[in-house]
């Protein structure tokens, strides 16, 4: 036998923003209508046989609003099914708020002919926003499940129960003092727990106080995104910090809020230059003396102490281009220290001035209508006057080391005048003494520096060294203190008799070619330079040198000289100064075959070898020299004479 198709019956409990008291508990009945095709259905008690139709179960949703004081249990809506009309069946509900962990005990049920739902207590929406909970129809009796199973919801409707919340009440920021005006100070951000994208959830910033309330700088916030940011310039002087009294708001009913407070501390940046507190300084300091501290310059800087934007930079603009000085920063006093690193000479550097310049390790930025620049600023300078006080320097000896070439020589003869220089601005006074003569061979003009063989000297002596005699003289001052020059003679003892270069009367306007050449290596060979190292009248009125060569030099007279001998004195000096004093010997004679003096024969030979005790030293112990003419001794008026002068 055919019968009805089951009927749902529910009733809901309609969430409304009226008052507990106005709540009504409205029924909605869904009815499904029966189909034509029919099926057998459960037999009732008395086991009659029953037919039922095929039913499609709607899902369906309660709504309760959040926060509901009650009273409870409370109704939230009726369940029905039309197999209760053919039969004793009970209800069961279970899932979440029935009998699972979360919020179990919440929900619950009346067994009778219309199933009702009741609410024990109340619900917080942001704990639990809905539930779904499973119904079952089963035999009163055999408890077997005689229908499919209803699932219904349980929505929670959100009321606007939560302020928005900062993730904490207070923040601390630092931002400098040049802080770009187009860049964020701060973002703060509030979450409201509420329902999402409803007005309840919705918030809106706004700065409610600022202090200090200055008319500038102002701090402003974006009502949307919470971006703090600033108009006009900072000033640690003014004010080192600000506090800012957020509040965030969201837009249900009733509408609620809460603060925070930002605390914003200004970091000073460089908006100060550093002045010296002097423009000019005087520094006296003894020739000689080098040493760190020997003036220290002051500045002031209105900025933070021990910032990058009070810290001091020292540059010497001008003064040191000998980089005699250098300038350093003290880290706790942030004064300039001026140092000596190489000696000063009160003969080259009597008065100084130096340029010093400060400036600081950050660049200097200004506020100018509440808007930042950096405009360019040359560095504060001052000037340091170098007063250089004179110390007695010691004479010196030119050159340092004297070498002298002698042969045969006997007591009385004046080998050498060896005399000093004071480098003073006021010379001072010297005496000559010989310290260092161990055969007693010389002696030394105290006033003069004139150096006299006492003795004939013997170059099989002991003393004798490769046949140097080395002597020391000292030069001594009347300053105070008194100063002492070293000198030292290198006396080489020849056993050569001296031969003389002959010129025949044809040669007379050839210049004669002296050349030097030296075994030594760079820096003690060649050039060397050439003199006439006596500046007798005499000599330069005979003798003039003509064009050198870096190792050669050209030998040329002066006037047309009678025939006889002369001795030329020769000054030779290398690179580094050592020198050597040298006689060469020219017999201007007649030559009856135009080649050869007619005094002189040396037999077939077309070229002769004049054998000189010549010495050269260069910068060591020298060896032993010999000269050659290396062209026929009779020169023709179109020839040259080359004078060979080598180290062995």
């Amino acid at each position: 036998m055919g019968r009805l198709a089951a009927l749902l019956l529910l009733a809901v409990a309609a969430a409304s923003n009226t008052s507990p008291e106005k709540d009504s508990v409205s029924l909605i009945k869904t009815i499904h209508k029966t189909s034509s095709k029919r099926l057998d259905l459960y037999q009732s008690d008395n086991l009659r046989p029953l037919r039922r139709t095929k039913r499609r179960w709607m899902i369906t949703t309660f709504e309760l609003e959040e926060e509901d004081k009650g009273p409870f249990p409370k109704l939230v809506g009726e369940l029905f099914n039309d197999v209760s009309d053919h039969m004793s069946i009970k209800y069961v509900i279970s899932g979440p708020g029935v009998n699972e962990s979360l919020e179990s005990g919440l929900f619950s049920i009346k067994d009778d002919a219309n199933v009702r739902v009741y609410v024990h207590r109340t619900i917080d929406r942001e704990r639990t926003p809905g539930f779904k909970i499973r119904c079952d129809a089963a035999h009163n009796v055999t408890g077997e499940i005689v229908d499919k199973p209803l699932f219904f919801n349980i929505k929670i409707k959100d009321i606007n129960d939560n302020a928005p919340k900062f993730p904490k009440e207070e923040f601390k920021i630092t931002i400098k003092e040049n802080h770009d005006t187009d860049q964020p100070v701060f973002q703060v951000t509030a979450l409201d727990k509420d329902e999402k994208d409803t007005a309840n959830s919705r918030v809106t910033y706004s700065l409610t106080t600022q202090t200090p309330n200055l008319k500038e700088p102002r701090f402003n916030i974006d009502p949307t995104s919470g971006f703090i940011r600033i108009s006009g310039c900072l000033d640690p002087q003014t004010a080192s910090s600000f506090k800012l009294l957020i509040k965030a708001r969201d837009h249900g009913t009733p509408q609620m809020s809460s603060t925070a407070t930002v605390n914003i501390a200004v970091e000073d940046t460089n908006n100060h230059l550093p002045v010296f507190t002097k423009e000019n300084y005087l520094l006296q300091i003894e020739e000689g003396k080098e040493g760190p501290g020997v003036l220290r310059l002051q500045v002031e800087d209105q900025d933070s102490p021990n910032t990058p934007a009070w810290r001091a930079k020292y540059k010497i603009v001008t003064g040191n281009e000998k980089e005699q000085f250098i300038i350093e920063t003290d880290p706790e006093t942030n004064e300039g220290i001026l140092s000596v690193i190489k000696p000063l000479d009160y003969e080259g550097d009597l008065e100084k001035r130096l340029v010093i310049s400060v400036e600081n390790e950050e660049p200097l930025s200004s506020c100018h209508k509440g808007k930042l620049r950096s405009p360019p600023v040359a560095p504060i300078s001052a000037s340091v006057a170098v007063k250089v006080l004179d110390r007695n320097d010691a004479p010196e000896f030119h050159p340092p080391t004297l070498v002298l070439q002698k042969e045969g020589v006997k007591p009385g003869t004046r080998l050498a005048k060896y005399s000093a220089v004071d480098p003073d601005v006021v010379p001072n006074k010297i005496k000559y003494k010989v310290v260092r003569d161990p055969a007693g061979w010389v002696t030394v003009d105290e006033n003069s520096g004139v150096i006299t063989a006492m003795k004939e000297l013997d170059r099989e002596s002991s003393y004798v060294n490769n046949r140097v005699y080395t002597i020391i003289v000292h030069a001594i001052d009347d300053g105070v203190p008194p100063q002492t020059g070293i000198g030292t003679i290198l006396l080489y003892l020849s056993d050569h008799m001296p031969r003389y270069l002959e010129v025949c009367d044809e040669a007379r306007l050839t210049p004669l070619v002296i050349k030097v050449e030296d075994k030594d290596s760079h820096p003690y060979a060649s050039p060397f330079t050439f003199n006439l190292a006596d500046d007798s009248k005499n000599i330069k009125q005979n003798w003039r040198l003509g064009k050198s060569f870096g190792d050669s030099v050209e030998l040329l007279m002066s006037r047309n000289l009678p025939h006889g001998k002369y001795l030329v004195p020769l000054l030779i000096l290398d690179r580094q100064g050592f020198s050597m004093k040298q006689n060469l010997s020219v017999r201007l004679c007649h030559c009856p075959d135009g080649r050869v003096c007619n005094s002189v024969s040396l037999g077939g030979s077309s070229i002769a070898v004049i054998l000189a005790a010549l010495l050269l030293f260069l910068g060591k112990i020298p060896p032993k020299i010999y000269a050659s003419l290396t062209h026929h001794l009779a020169i023709r008026s179109h020839g040259s004479c080359n004078l060979l002068i080598c180290g062995i």
